[in-house]
């Protein structure tokens, strides 16, 4: 056998190292010209609410009773509430109560919803039917009356939306991780590390676990938008977020009253909330769709 030979094993000249899992989602990604305007259109949300105190033009919470239910203007841009507070500064820093909640609420659910499944499937027989049954006595309630019932035990303030969103959203996630941790608990490479001696911790976390994220990772993505839909839904119903705090929906129920003399109160806030909903939803499905391989490689 000659040097080169020896260097290059026939059939193997000039082939292409394969791509990893992360390059092929990114560029599936990159080809979604929805998905990416959703990037955009969240990564926009996202910096208006963390830029909030340097953007706003007056303050949200300032009334100037001389000027209610001003139309928009050169100086009032979404004109004013009938408190004669700034329309646009107070949807502005209501996008930091609404991200917050929808970011800290996945976050309770995920994190919770996570543990239960990966250990309810994990283990299964009568831990898993008495887990799963129980999120099945929670998923029996729609999520607007699941939460609005633990808004009344809780009471009304920013950490509470934020326990009984993320609690209503806790039953959702179990099931998503439960069924994608029993298939993967299932795969030949398990069944090895099991023959080879792994602890059951050590296999939950190290091997089961991390092949059984990609579902979460996209229906934490979409949920986002579900949770932002949740709270405005509180807040329009006067359970939310209490005032002088402000976010969207407590400001669209605000402006409800008002809709003859001033509409723009309700309107501007609530097209904030469709356009970050529209912006989560394009990411999220292209996200799915670029982590699907059967979808991804078509």
């Amino acid at each position: 056998m000659t040097r080169g030979a020896s260097q290059h094993p026939a059939g193997t000249r000039g082939a292409k190292a394969p791509r990893s899992t992360t390059a092929l989602v990114l560029t599936a990604m990159f080809r979604n010209r929805l998905a990416i305007f959703g990037a955009i259109v969240v990564a926009v949300v996202i910096c208006v609410a963390l830029l909030a105190p340097m953007i706003m033009p007056f303050d949200p919470d300032r009334p100037s009773l001389a000027n209610r239910l001003a139309p928009p203007s050169s100086e009032n841009w979404f004109g004013t509430d009938h408190y004669g507070r700034d329309v646009l500064s107070r949807t502005i820093w209501g996008a930091r109560t609404s991200l917050l909640v929808a970011v800290t609420s996945v976050l309770v659910g995920t994190s919770v919803g996570l543990l239960l499944g990966l250990v309810a499937g994990f283990f299964g027989g009568g831990l898993d039917s008495v887990i799963m049954r129980t999120m099945d006595v929670l998923l029996a309630f729609p999520l607007l009356l699941l939460a609005l019932a633990l808004i009344s035990v809780f009471g009304s303030s920013l950490a509470n939306v934020i326990l009984a969103t993320g609690i209503a959203t806790i039953p959702r996630f179990a099931r998503v991780v439960r069924g994608s941790v029993l298939s993967v608990k299932e795969r030949d490479y398990i069944q090895a590390t099991r023959a080879l001696g792994s602890g059951s911790g050590r296999m939950m976390f190290l091997h089961v676990l991390p092949n059984a994220l990609a579902p979460l990772i996209v229906m934490a993505t979409l949920y986002s938008a579900t949770v932002i839909i949740l709270e405005a839904n509180l807040g329009f119903l006067g359970f939310g977020v209490q005032p002088p705090e402000a976010s969207w929906g407590s400001i669209v129920n605000d402006g409800r009253r008002y809709l003859r003399e001033g509409p723009w109160v309700s309107i501007f806030p609530s097209v904030a909330i469709v356009v970050t909903v529209v912006g989560i939803n394009l990411f999220g499905d292209g996200l799915r769709d670029a982590m699907d391989p059967h979808v991804r490689n078509r």
